[in-house]
């Protein structure tokens, strides 16, 4: 059971989150006040129906949901409303730096625009309050062709992109399916990282690393299942952008009891916590990190190294990168003489 005294350090410690959609942080009664305003017809009565809604079997069952909510996103000024929102909740859980995940594919197909899309999403980040980088993920149930299309789209605003990423179904779209695409963001000189073992097997994961050649791996607690890959991982300090919350909402794990988070750690894992799509799984950075230690054997030493694994695999320069790290260990340390 979770003491307050670490409680209190886990809300309060800086950290980074790398793991966040911000389509996945449209809260249901922004989906409708954004429905209201744009004249959109939503298939729920209410807000509380819409959460019922929220009962997912699988990774697929969140996705239709997620698609839906989506749709009621159509200006640049519900784009910059919705990531706002996300970035005041992100700086009260003391989170410092977020990469953010965007879709541009779910909205472009949809007719909008995609400077409506990122233009609404990075003006946010530029008047938030907390430090704020784009990651463009492509959707891997759509073909490379597409991927490639909306890398080219991306052109002209790739100062407002640090990287590119790969999400939505992953069983049966394995990570070399946009080796292409991938090769084409690394010679424009964006950050790679890539969606793997999450429900895929662990193969995906290396392929995710030897064919796509990512800097991070988000999700991966499958690796376990393979003890190269995971010495491997060790030995490469490769992060793993693990999101404790959705794994039980999308039955990655029936209980936080079994999420392999401490495993992890343990076996020398650069593993960091975040919250995913935190609308639609239970709860944002700070949720998620009080419910797995909650669940687990996790104590203040774990807290410390998950605060500066996020920072230590975040995309920054490296004075910023050793600022916020000092800016841990002075937390804790200070924690420690109290």
């Amino acid at each position: 059971m979770l003491n307050e005294q670490l409680r209190h350090m886990l809300q309060a410690m800086p950290k980074a989150e790398l793991h966040i959609h911000i389509e996945g942080s449209l809260e249901p009664e922004l989906i409708f006040e954004l429905a209201q305003r744009n004249g959109v017809s939503l298939p729920y009565a209410s807000v509380e129906a819409l959460r019922q809604a929220y009962a997912f079997t699988d990774l697929q069952s969140f996705l239709d949901i997620y698609y839906a909510g989506a749709s009621v996103l159509l200006t640049e000024q519900d784009f910059y409303d919705m990531t706002m929102a996300y970035l005041q909740r992100a700086a009260a859980d003391n989170v410092r730096h977020a990469e953010i995940f965007f879709d541009p594919q779910t909205h472009t197909a949809r007719g909008v625009p995609f400077r409506t899309v990122v233009d609404g999403i990075w003006r946010a980040c530029q008047d938030g309050p907390i430090s704020a980088t784009l990651i463009m993920c492509f959707l891997r149930h759509l073909s490379e062709e597409e991927a490639i299309a909306t890398l080219e789209e991306a052109l002209p605003f790739r100062d407002k992109i640090i990287g590119v990423g790969l999400d939505s179904s992953e069983v049966g779209h394995p990570p070399e399916k946009f080796a292409r695409v991938f090769e084409r963001a690394r010679n424009l000189g964006l950050h790679l990282v890539a969606h793997a073992g999450e429900e895929g097997p662990p193969a995906y994961i290396e392929s995710a690393l030897d064919v796509l050649n990512v800097e991070r791996i988000d999700h991966g607690v499958r690796c376990l299942e393979d003890a190269d890959l995971t010495a491997r991982l060790v030995r490469e300090q490769m992060a793993l952008t693990v999101c404790p919350l959705s794994n039980i909402k999308l039955r990655v794990f029936d209980v936080m009891g079994d999420s392999n988070l401490r495993r992890l750690l343990d076996e020398g894992l650069a593993a960091t916590v975040n919250s995913d799509d935190p609308a639609y799984f239970g709860g944002y950075v700070n949720d998620n990190y009080l419910a797995a230690f909650d669940a687990l054997p996790l104590d203040v030493n774990h807290a410390r190294q998950l605060a500066r694994n996020s920072f230590a695999a975040a995309f920054l320069e490296p004075e910023r990168k050793r600022a916020w790290l000092a800016e841990v260990d002075a937390f804790f340390d200070a924690a420690r003489a109290a």
